[in-house]
């Protein structure tokens, strides 16, 4: 018995390739000098004193949006200066929408806004874990806020807070914007 048989098959295929990139968080303060005064020290404060400092803080070589940007305050060393949240230091931040103008030798800094003044943190005690702050444009990536930090000894700190020492360190934090379908 013979048989005869024919197999045969049509094929096609195609492909396509897709580039993938991930995107870029990134805050920075701005450098030492006008652009960032947090790390002049300050000394001799008495009940009623401010001490006030610039920085600069950028989204600009992110190329993403944030929901938002956090600041933690922590000292070391510790003192009363920190740890009394009622007659120890208290925090206040503010941005303005042009640069800071800088007035006094250092450490006696003041700065005065030619522009816009906006509240990014209310007055509240120095030391703080994720403080949401408000208004602020660096959440857009590409731009910048010019920040002014200003901590106060309130007039009612009391003898105890004499010859009292702290460093307080100030990290800011930002966070990526909520995930979409891209």
């Amino acid at each position: 018995m013979a048989g005869l048989g024919t197999y045969g098959a049509f094929t096609s295929s195609t492909s396509a390739s897709n580039t993938v990139a991930s995107g870029i968080v990134n805050i920075a303060l701005g450098a030492t000098g006008t652009t960032n005064r947090l790390s002049v020290a300050a000394s001799g404060l008495v009940p009623g004193d401010t001490v006030q400092r610039v920085a600069t803080l950028a989204n600009a070589t992110g190329n993403q949006n944030l929901s938002a940007i956090t600041l933690t305050t922590a000292a070391s060393p510790t003192s009363l200066l920190d740890t009394n949240t009622t007659m120890g230091l208290q925090v206040t931040v503010d941005n303005c929408s042009t640069a800071w103008t800088e007035a006094g030798t250092a450490p006696a800094y003041t700065y005065t806004c030619s522009g816009t003044t906006t509240s990014v943190l209310a007055s509240r005690p120095v030391i703080g874990a994720n403080l949401t702050l408000a208004n602020l444009t660096s959440v857009t990536a590409g731009h910048t806020d010019n920040l002014r930090v200003t901590l106060t000894l309130p007039s009612t700190a009391d003898n105890t807070l004499q010859n009292q020492s702290s460093t307080i360190a100030f990290s800011f934090t930002g966070t990526q914007r909520t995930a979409t379908n891209q």
